[in-house]
């Protein structure tokens, strides 16, 4: 297979695509009731304590989010405090430059899962997609696939602040061939987070069976809301108590489209923000 062929021509379809259709595929519904479902409860800071970690455990387990997502040292303090409550326990691997060798990416996976890892969020290597190494980023993506298959979800960061357009693209679908089972925006730790128009994007990009995450700057719930009515499946956030309780229902606040508002819909809606020009 040419690899270098297949992207191009891949990329070349997306964009006629996206450039014809303004419509895009959403992820579906974001009400309250089922928000936490979307959320992966993150705690990546160098400075977390067990503690800390320990706490935003008992955060996901009362709320029912998707995962707790942290750094592979407290894979084993997660897995543990999350026992028997259908949150997954989800660490980041080769984070969060993604510059590190393949190998070392395997066997920090490896490593992960034996502890107790349900996913896994990789980050590509960067350095080699802006250099158009794609026969690279290919096989780092796809080894790391190959020491989780049919035992970790994997999610490929691909740090859509330091890409073009194009290279998202490229990026979105080397990760789709590879077989990994999601694409993600962003560490959170370098020049920008996630982006709607980056989410539309990706989603274009993976088609409707795919995972795409946001992450990065996703604090409230109207900014959860849009991210998954542009294609997200889940969102990567440390606010997900905030997102959860911001939603219209738990503010006792029912949205009727009335365009009222003034400056911001309570409920969230932003569509309707926008379409009064507010």
């Amino acid at each position: 297979m040419d690899i270098e062929k297949l992207i191009a021509e891949i990329t070349d379809e997306i964009y006629n695509k996206v450039s014809s259709d303004t419509s895009f595929i959403s992820a579906g519904s974001s009400s309250n009731m089922d928000m936490a479902k979307y959320l992966d409860d993150t705690l990546l800071k160098a400075d977390a304590t067990p503690e800390q970690i320990v706490n935003i455990c008992k955060e996901a387990r009362e709320y029912k989010t998707a995962s707790v997502c942290v750094n592979s040292w407290y894979v084993p303090l997660v897995s543990k405090e999350l026992a028997g409550s259908g949150v997954k326990t989800c660490c980041v691997i080769g984070f969060p430059l993604g510059a590190c060798t393949t190998g070392t990416k395997v066997a920090e996976t490896i490593d992960a899962i034996k502890k107790g890892a349900d996913e896994v969020d990789m980050v590509i290597n960067v350095g080699a997609a802006k250099a158009g190494d794609w026969h690279y980023v290919k096989q780092d993506i796809e080894e790391v696939v190959v020491a989780a298959r049919g035992k970790a979800l994997v999610k490929v960061i691909i740090e859509t602040c330091l890409l073009t357009d194009e290279e998202k693209v490229k990026v979105c679908t080397i990760a789709k061939l590879a077989g990994a089972d999601f694409v993600k925006t962003s560490t959170g730790f370098s020049t920008g987070g996630a982006k709607v128009e980056d989410i539309r994007l990706m989603r274009q990009t993976v088609g409707p069976d795919m995972g795409v995450k946001a992450s990065g700057g996703v604090r409230d719930y109207a900014t959860a809301k849009a991210m998954i009515d542009a294609g997200a499946t889940r969102i990567g956030t440390s606010s997900a108590k905030g997102i959860i309780s911001g939603a219209p229902e738990a503010a006792g606040h029912k949205c009727i489209g009335c365009g009222a508002c003034k400056q911001k819909c309570p409920s969230g809606r932003v569509d309707i923000v926008a379409a009064n020009n507010y």
